[in-house]
């Protein structure tokens, strides 16, 4: 092992600790174990704090969207993280997640199906579950709200046309487009998402509103019915 994970931060050379680093040269500089070890600020006794955090992300794929998907319990079971850290580290996960609303100023503008997988993406990349969405625009194409309009299990859930149409008539929506996840990763619509894409049309039809697309979403894909012409 190396001697250095054996050591506790506080006795690294100054130049390589977390804390200091980030006051020499900003937070940028940080790599993703490093930052958690701030927020968990100790390890075990085999492993320091960056260290265990390399550990947590390995068994993640590297990736903060899976970290994003563990349970405190999940957590816990990594010698070294109780309920404390399991905590923080959920709660920091959770802010990754919400971070969009605070970073823009203005309603996000829909121009094309990346603009509805990326305004998604911190909503669903951490999903278990199959649940489905209805962005309300206005004229512009601007957002007004999302609504979730369905949460089922691993592979389906039910779609009730008749709620996204009275979500749409509520908030004025002129235009809505529909999102839903696959927790498989496979982006590849089902019959039953074709059905209720052609449903959702139907009924968009006779209301005078807008259908602008139907994006499944997996964490490193998407299928947009738009872009491929089956709208």
């Amino acid at each position: 092992m190396d001697k250095k994970a054996k050591q506790s931060i506080k006795e690294w050379p100054e130049d390589e600790r977390p804390r200091e680093k980030v006051l020499r040269n900003g937070v940028g500089t940080l790599s993703k174990s490093e930052l958690l070890a701030i927020l968990i600020g100790s390890g075990n006794a085999e492993d320091s704090a960056v260290e265990l955090m390399k550990k947590v992300l390995a068994s993640c794929g590297d990736s903060i969207a899976e970290l994003a998907k563990l349970s405190v319990d999940d957590l816990c079971r990594f010698k070294g993280i109780g309920p404390a850290k399991a905590v923080t580290i959920v709660a920091a996960c959770e802010l990754w997640k919400r971070r969009r609303d605070d970073e823009q100023n203005e309603p996000t503008r829909i121009k094309c199906s990346a603009d509805i997988y990326n305004y998604f993406y911190p909503i669903m990349c951490s999903l278990h579950i199959e649940e489905t969405y209805v962005l309300l625009l206005n004229n512009m194409n601007r957002v007004i709200d999302h609504v979730r309009i369905s949460s089922g299990g691993l592979t389906a859930s039910a779609v009730d046309v008749r709620l996204i149409i009275r979500e749409a008539l509520l908030k004025r929506a002129t235009g809505i487009a529909l999102c839903h996840n696959h927790p498989s990763g496979n982006a590849r619509p089902s019959r039953a998402d074709d059905e209720v894409t052609m449903s959702v049309g139907t009924a968009c039809k006779l209301m005078n509103i807008r259908f602008i697309d139907h994006v499944i979403f997996a964490i490193k894909d998407y299928f947009s019915y738009s872009d491929t012409g089956r709208m």
